[in-house]
């Protein structure tokens, strides 16, 4: 069997440690059931990340990377503000329906005991989340909806909302599909 080109193999072991965090019970993942589970050594795993750290960020690289890119489409497709909200809120929600182990690093879970930077990036995340909820609620305050003195708390308010989506999914054992009742939920909470 030939062995995976260069990228190849970081790819696997991104998707490995993601398809992992998607066991129900949550337990940590050492280093040893990942190489486990590739069929590799552990000294393998690190030839392609300095650490179990470096494989976290890859994984919060692929978050970003991701959601931002659909945030940029979204708000390029749609001309409506309160429309952009409620298209982000839905793709964050089925975002993590489609990816029930990155749920846990959205949520911190799969973090706890790591690297603290990898807590403080997830925070930075959801900064710029709701950066973007504002940015759509400000067109939506120009477009005659809502007021500019509350942007700041709907949007955060937003961003609660779907994180305490994302963390019932995860705490459920993926069971209760985030964007189960969600376009009622968005719909009230977009209201003027």
């Amino acid at each position: 069997m030939p062995s995976p080109k260069p990228g190849q193999r970081k790819l696997q072991i991104l998707q490995a440690l993601a398809g992992m965090l998607e066991q129900p019970k949550g337990e940590k993942i050492t280093t040893a059931a990942l190489a486990a589970r590739l069929s590799v050594s552990e000294a393998a795993l690190y030839r392609h990340f300095a650490s179990k750290a470096q494989m976290f960020e890859g994984l919060i690289d692929f978050i970003e990377g991701t959601v931002f890119g659909l945030i940029n489409q979204i708000a390029e497709r749609e001309a409506g503000g309160v429309d952009q909200a409620g298209a982000i809120l839905q793709m964050l929600l089925g975002f993590a329906a489609n990816n029930p182990g990155m749920t846990r690093v959205l949520i911190g879970d799969a973090l706890v005991g790591e690297d603290e930077r990898l807590l403080v990036r997830m925070n930075q995340f959801y900064d710029k989340v709701e950066l973007a909820c504002k940015q759509s609620l400000r067109l939506a305050v120009t477009q005659g909806h809502g007021q500019e003195a509350e942007v700041a708390a709907r949007a955060s308010l937003l961003v609660s909302y779907v994180v305490g989506r994302w963390h019932r999914y995860a705490k459920s054992g993926f069971r209760h599909h985030p964007a189960e009742g969600s376009p009622l939920q968005i719909a009230l909470l977009l209201a003027p």
